[in-house]
């Protein structure tokens, strides 16, 4: 979130694309409900299901999944062509005056520069004239047709209403509805937040979903401010600390990239990775201490191991020359090309796309650890129903570990609050914590290494592993470790401002940075509640002293846009922060704290990108600089703006590119939208072996709407499959008018609902006659990714639906 749980209470409008937080996020769900109760907020939900989040919203908008970039487009240009944004907000603190280079253009649905054999874009095109100063050229009247603001008003104006509605299936009365509701959110009094979840990252095109909101957000001056914002429901109990933390693929611990072969030394690798000035008033803080960053980072690793001489070693770090997201593992074992997996916390069986596909990578390897306090499907996928056990090639290892209730920690909630944890009860049976395990592995590979010799065994052997008990690390020497410290002093860091690049100080990671002081672990923080008027000054919700929020503590991010070029709030009554003549005061500045606004060199308000605004047209995002419209993968029709380039035209489309064929359904074969959620009673697969909560959702069941099951002759209870081109679940059917019928270019069409927890393991599972053989809802979701994180298409696609 850019903002917290606690500061949704200070919205006058709450748009919810992609997300059940009643259902999903329950506890959560109280903000919205402060905001409509002591506000008057409106909220309204669009969502493919009408849902306990659409049952307490103002407005409930029925929308095809995979469709929000239309719905937010027509946003954008409702408040454009009406000159509703927030005009002061927009050519200050924003790139909307930013002049776009010749060479840039938008034709039938794809951008300039892209090559259809390589399925991909040049981006060179995608960037700014330069002027003599090497800055980016501006147009702060907003009238050169080159600058984004020209641009962007020219691409969405193709997003009418009718266009809308006839991509999203929204009635075109209930979108205007929409409209001039958001319209409103564009004055200095007024301030809207929209709240998503993955219904808009599960998508070929979910990266771009996210941001059609975030361009919303900018044109009506609602980023930075309190009430406003981007807000990212995550995943529960640590999805937030795991990104952060880079458990995901893509990146290092704090957001940096990964180094990229060809990049011989740290030189290289900052010019190719940190963000460029370009404008002189951009403080362009994370491209200026990237190099700090990446140096602190190395030397919390490899110790006295990372010095000037050796590029405080950063020749240790692999430079992979390919994609590493885990679809790529799996069709990497696919091709015989991976050896070993280990998995942890994740049963691969289950939440990989296209499950059938990805259980033949796991049969595939020679060897598989599972490290999860219960069996899994990954675990148990070798003797699943209707597999041979002789021919799958693969060694299993089950290592028990200990669920989160058995160990301390910290948990980072959506609002980035990492809040720590004790430990409830102690582990049972053999069950070991996951960096014990990891512990004890590495001490057996660097004793081997030892013994044996090998190829380049300085990253292993060089490797940092300074607790009290190497093969038992206590998380909160971990978590003292991660914060960093000062080497010439031995003190911990209080702030990545003071990180350097000259091999004197550590972290390892710096947005988390602050968060473990000499004085003691600032995450156990819970002062707060019982005193709100003196541990929550502002009346904001900021609560300072309870645990610790990334960055600095500071609870809402591009705070400094809260205000205006003189730094009074653009409303006093939700002041995020403000200049009293000597410093800034509120939460803790996303801003230096004493730099006065008056001054000619006062830094621009985004301070951490090179443009030093808010990007509405950005080179960041491989598949457009612009958010556009594309249909899923697989859809009932073609795109009503560009047919002829209907689905994103650099999807990862994995079996193509392997060689394989792609295995991709035709509305004449599979005629319903698909898309899967979760529910409330099973947080997500493990809740299998939970008997109460089982008793609360004893069996897997679709959701079908109640004209579609009328037609088709099926009841509530009756047992029904559903097919796609690459599986089939076998289910109970519940027919229900929370799914309905709706109009999209011109066709009628349905939307199936599938919850995905169930499987082979279990103890429904172990109920059923057939063992939960079909069970499995990922067995019908195709194996492509979003060009940009390679995530799954999990949440469109399409199937046919028959009764048993």
């Amino acid at each position: 979130m850019t903002n917290h749980w606690r500061d949704i209470k200070n919205a006058d409008l709450i748009l919810i694309n992609g997300a059940n937080p009643a259902e999903a996020h329950p506890v959560g769900f109280q903000w919205f409900m402060r905001a409509k109760l002591d506000r008057g907020a409106k909220m309204i939900h669009a969502d493919p299901r009408f849902t306990r989040t659409s049952a307490v919203s103002d407005m409930y908008l029925r929308i095809r999944t995979g469709s929000d970039v239309a719905y937010f487009g027509g946003l954008i240009n409702h408040v454009l062509q009406n000159n509703l944004i927030h005009d002061e907000y927009v050519r200050n603190y924003t790139n909307a005056s930013f002049i776009v280079k010749q060479g840039f253009g938008f034709k039938d649905g794809l951008f300039s520069g892209y090559s259809s054999d390589k399925r991909s874009y040049d981006i060179s095109s995608w960037s700014y004239e330069v002027g003599a100063d090497g800055f980016a050229k501006r147009d702060k009247t907003l009238q050169d047709e080159r600058s984004v603001f020209q641009l962007m008003k020219a691409h969405y104006s193709r997003y009418t209403p009718d266009v809308v509605s006839s991509i999203t299936g929204i009635p075109v009365d209930e979108f205007k509805q929409v409209a001039d509701l958001v319209g409103q959110m564009g004055k200095p009094d007024k301030v809207m937040t929209i709240v998503y979840a993955v219904g808009l990252t599960h998508h070929t095109t979910g990266g771009q979903l996210i941001r059609s909101g975030a361009l919303l957000q900018l044109l009506l001056g609602n980023m930075g401010r309190p009430g406003g914002g981007m807000n990212a429901e995550r995943g529960h109990a640590n999805i937030q600390g795991n990104t952060d933390h880079a458990i995901s693929w893509e990146i290092l611990p704090g957001y940096l990239r990964i180094p990229a072969p060809g990049q011989k030394n740290l030189d290289d690798y900052v010019a190719q990775s940190a963000p460029k000035k370009s404008d002189p008033n951009s403080w362009n803080f994370f491209g200026t201490n990237y190099k700090k960053f990446m140096v602190s980072t190395l030397k919390g690793w490899y110790g006295a191991a990372a010095t000037k001489s050796n590029e405080f070693a950063f020749d240790f770090v692999p430079k992979p020359g390919q994609n590493s997201s885990w679809m790529s593992i799996y069709d990497q074992a696919l091709k015989g090309k991976m050896e070993g997996v280990i998995l942890s916390g994740m049963t691969a069986a289950s939440i990989g796309p296209d499950s059938n596909q990805v259980q033949q990578a796991l049969s595939n390897l020679k060897w598989l650890v599972v490290m999860d306090p219960l069996p899994t499907t990954s675990s148990e996928f070798w003797h699943a129903p209707g597999v041979d056990p002789t021919q799958v090639k693969t060694e299993v290892f089950m290592l028990p570990t200990t669920h989160w209730i058995e160990k301390d920690g910290s948990f980072v909630n959506s609002g980035r609050w990492s809040q720590w944890k004790d430990q409830v009860i102690p582990p049972e049976g053999q069950a070991r914590h996951d960096h014990w395990i990891l512990a004890d592995i590495f001490a057996r590979v660097k004793d081997l290494y030892k013994q044996q010799g090998g190829k380049f065994t300085d990253p292993i052997m060089a490797l940092t592993f300074d607790y009290k008990d190497p093969l038992k690390p206590e998380l909160d020497e971990i978590a003292k470790e991660i914060n960093g410290k000062d080497l010439t002093t031995g003190k911990q860091m209080t702030s990545f401002a003071n990180l350097k690049d000259d091999g004197t100080t550590t972290t390892g990671d710096w947005i988390y940075t602050g968060s473990y002081l000499d004085s003691g672990n600032l995450m156990k923080r819970r002062s707060g509640v019982q005193d709100p008027k003196a541990n929550d000054p502002t009346g904001m919700g900021f609560y300072p002293n309870w645990a610790w929020s990334w960055p600095l503590n500071r609870r809402v991010m591009y705070n400094r846009a809260s205000a205006d070029v003189d730094g009074k709030p653009w409303d006093a009554s939700r002041a995020g922060i403000s200049w009293d003549g000597t410093k800034w005061v509120g939460d803790v500045p996303d801003y230096p704290a004493t730099m006065n606004p008056h001054d000619p060199a006062a830094y621009l308000p985004f301070i951490m990108n090179g443009e030093g605004v808010g990007r509405l047209f950005s080179n960041s995002m491989i598949d457009g600089p612009f958010p556009e419209h594309y249909e899923p993968v697989e859809s009932p029709v073609a795109n009503p703006l560009h047919a002829s380039n209907s689905a994103s035209p650099v999807a990862f489309l994995y079996d193509q590119a392997a060689g394989r064929p792609n295995r991709f359904g035709t509305p004449q074969e599979f005629p319903y939208i698909a898309t899967s959620y979760r529910l409330t009673e099973h947080e997500h697969y493990v809740t299998q072996h939970v008997p109460h909560l089982v008793q609360l959702q004893p069996e897997p069941f679709v959701e079908i709407p109640w004209e579609l099951a009328q037609s088709m002759g099926i009841k509530t209870g009756d047992k029904v499959r559903v097919s796609s081109k690459r599986g089939k679940v076998e289910v109970l059917a519940v027919a229900t008018k929370r799914l309905g019928s709706m109009t999209v270019a011109g066709q009628k069409v349905f939307q199936i609902g599938i919850p995905i927890h169930w499987g082979y393991v279990g103890i429904p599972a172990d109920r059923d006659p057939n063992h939960g053989r079909y069970w499995l809802a990922n067995a019908l979701t195709p194996f492509v990714g979003d060009a940009n994180a390679r995530t799954p298409e999990f949440k469109a696609f399409l199937v046919n639906l028959e009764k048993m």
